[in-house]
């Protein structure tokens, strides 16, 4: 049985606020179209068609939204997409995942949301100081109070949600304010996406260094393990992910290894994409319309995408190098070597620090 995941951007780059540090605003002005807009019904009906053209009953289907912000595509839009999917005849299991900044949430889209099980990533910046700073939304304004408004309907429906929080550098410096902002709103799943550079360059001045993110990571686990000592119970990603693959051989973010997956990352108009970090024209695959996702998989480009190998001088002779091998390639500058290219890996000294006490803590208790 399989277990397929997709990716889609169902209005683009198309969003409401004007993130500092948005990463998909920069890629998608690379493009010579910058936005696809919204999805159009036709291009829906046949991404699921051809999506399920290669699936089996009992496999699996795991559909993610992200953007730009993806509810500007509408509820009218999910509620025809789910429908699609639950009249198509193959006896899959679907799983929905969506990423939002939150802003437009009501409880009509908690009803849907809940009702469809959707696992939602909420993004909050870290407390109001940070948040309100680098993600305003077109009239300049802050949105932390309604990002915040938009977890507490979460948590009344019962929605299953994790917060999102890009790592800027000015960030990976005040880790215990991090810390403070988990407690104050508690919060109990968490992952924090490290700010990269503009692609092309080699830093700015919000993106994180190796040694900001070895910073925070070792300063956020020493307070997280006296959080965890205190009973207070926390799911930091990073380190579920590390704990996950020792003790279950399980790889819980793409490039974990030092390989690049597939991630069928599909446009607005159906354009399909190896990786959402490099959602440019030269990287285009196909169409979804067109083909399926084996026949995507199959195309040339694909293939030299996952199978670029990367063999960073700084790897050589590390002692972690079986469960990294130079990860990311697009994380590089940002988690493992930066641009001084100085021999440092800030991967490297994280594992230093939370390696043995994560292991010990996930050892069975000794009768």
């Amino acid at each position: 049985m399989k277990h397929i995941q997709i990716l889609i951007k169902p209005a683009s780059s198309l969003c409401n606020l004007r993130c500092s540090y948005c990463f998909y605003a920069d890629i998608s002005s690379m493009r010579q179209v910058r936005s696809f807009g919204r999805m159009k019904p036709e291009v829906t009906g046949k991404l699921i068609e051809n999506v399920f053209a290669d699936l089996e009953d009992g496999d699996r289907l795991t559909i993610g939204f992200q953007g730009g912000e993806p509810t500007l595509a509408g509820l009218k839009y999910f509620k025809n997409f789910t429908s699609l999917v639950k009249a198509q005849s193959k006896k899959v299991i679907v799983s929905y995942a969506i990423q939002t900044n939150g802003t437009k949430i009501d409880e009509e889209w908690c009803r849907f949301l809940k009702e469809e099980d959707f696992l939602v990533g909420l993004s909050i910046d870290g407390g109001l100081e940070f948040h309100d700073r680098h993600r305003p939304d077109a009239a300049g304004r802050g949105t932390y109070g309604r990002v915040l408004a938009a977890k507490k309907l979460f948590d009344r429906y019962e929605i299953e949600y994790n917060i999102l929080c890009v790592l800027t550098q000015e960030m990976t410096e005040n880790a215990p304010l991090v810390w403070e902002f988990i407690q104050q709103e508690a919060i109990s799943f968490i992952q924090f996406i490290p700010c990269l550079a503009e692609l092309g360059e080699e830093e700015n001045e919000f993106a994180v260094t190796p040694r900001g993110f070895a910073a925070f990571y070792g300063e956020l686990f020493t307070l997280w393990q006296q959080g965890m000592q205190q009973g207070q119970c926390v799911s930091v990603k990073l380190f579920d992910d590390i704990t996950n693959l020792l003790v279950n051989g399980v790889v819980g973010s793409c490039g974990m290894l030092g390989r690049c997956q597939m991630q069928y990352v599909i446009e607005a108009n159906g354009n399909v994409y190896p990786c959402d970090f490099y959602v440019l024209d030269e990287m285009c695959v196909g169409n979804i319309t067109q083909q399926t996702l084996r026949e995507l998989f199959e195309q040339p480009l694909t293939q030299r995408f996952i199978c670029d190998k990367r063999d960073y001088r700084t790897c050589v002779g590390c002692e972690f190098y079986k469960m990294c091998r130079g990860g990311c390639k697009r994380m590089k500058d940002a988690c493992y070597v930066g641009a001084e290219d100085d021999g440092y890996c800030g991967y490297r000294e994280v594992l230093k620090q939370v390696l043995q006490p994560l292991l010990a803590m996930a050892a069975p208790p000794v009768h």
